[in-house]
């Protein structure tokens, strides 16, 4: 099993005096702090502007800047923040998208959206996350896809999708990647054309939306013919499709449309016999007949 070397890095990362630890005590004596029973070590103190990521920040007060708590702490706070955040995505089990971090770095996430109806049916828009390096507290991450799909909030030269009229200014503890990636998805379901970034596609859908239908339909069809090229950037852990091989995909096709229940499991709207909470005609819970068979 192949591990993201990300993920590992805090246990190989040390942690440096700093400069004003080794200036304030020339010319005169510091008092070493208390040392603790069997030589036991403190940790060092968390920085006062230092806020838990799990601890929302209080209403009606200025999200402050943690530079100095990077400065302290670095990649180890980055790296809690991400892992953090690719968890929530997970547990979130977001419908027709799938994600997966950089191997080289968890800055950038690779992904992939499949729509499954509507005037972008069928469309398989593949996509990279970038996230910035001061996250939690920088700008909103930016979600680019490979080919720019026709729409009116997808930029037709870089594919960046337009995400400042959703996220206009990223919060800390309230804004969350899974939060951009279900956005990326309603987009395709609810066309919006303010202050698109794709001026044809919005005049189109605004007034001559056959026309609009059709050259959807050929950028679907432009993005899906691209769909087994190899990925842009050289990661491992980029996604990438391959043609239908029936040696090696139908046996997982097989398991996937297959559901094997238990013997017990009882069939959908069938009707089952078994005790019951309550006998009828009483209050006495769990009941059962008393006259049970003789084995």
């Amino acid at each position: 099993m192949n591990h993201n070397p990300f993920w590992s890095m805090s246990s190989n990362t040390s942690r440096k005096r700093s400069d004003f630890e080794d200036q304030s005590g020339l010319g005169e004596q510091r008092s070493s702090p208390a040392r603790l029973p069997f030589g036991k070590k403190q940790l060092p103190a968390i920085p006062k502007n230092a806020t838990p990521v799990t601890k929302p920040s209080a209403m009606g007060t200025p999200i402050q800047s943690t530079k100095d708590a990077h400065a302290s702490y670095g990649p180890f706070y980055l790296e809690y923040s991400l892992l953090a955040e690719f968890t929530l995505v997970i547990k979130q089990k977001l419908p027709g998208i799938y994600v997966q971090p950089s191997y080289k770095s968890a800055l950038m996430w690779f992904g992939v959206i499949f729509i499954r109806h509507g005037l972008y049916q069928d469309g398989v828009f593949k996509f990279t996350v970038y996230i910035p390096d001061n996250y939690p507290d920088g700008e909103c991450p930016k979600l680019v896809f490979d080919i720019p799909v026709f729409h009116p909030l997808v930029d037709p030269v870089s594919g960046e999708l337009d995400l400042k009229r959703a996220f206009t200014k990223w919060r800390r503890n309230h804004n969350h990647i899974w939060q951009v990636l279900m956005y990326a998805r309603t987009v395709f379901y609810k066309i919006n054309t303010t202050e698109p970034l794709n001026p044809e596609a919005a005049v189109l859908y605004d007034k001559d939306v056959q026309l609009f239908k059709s050259k959807v339909v050929d950028s679907v069809k432009l993005c899906n013919s691209h769909l087994f090229d190899q990925p842009k950037i050289d990661d491992p852990y980029a996604i990438s499709f391959s043609p239908w091989n029936p040696a090696v995909h139908e046996e997982a096709k097989e398991r996937m449309f297959t559901y094997k229940r238990r013997p017990d499991d009882p069939q959908k709207g069938t009707q089952v016999s078994g005790l019951s909470w309550v006998k009828p005609g009483t209050t006495q819970p769990f009941s059962k007949d008393d006259s049970s068979p003789q084995s």
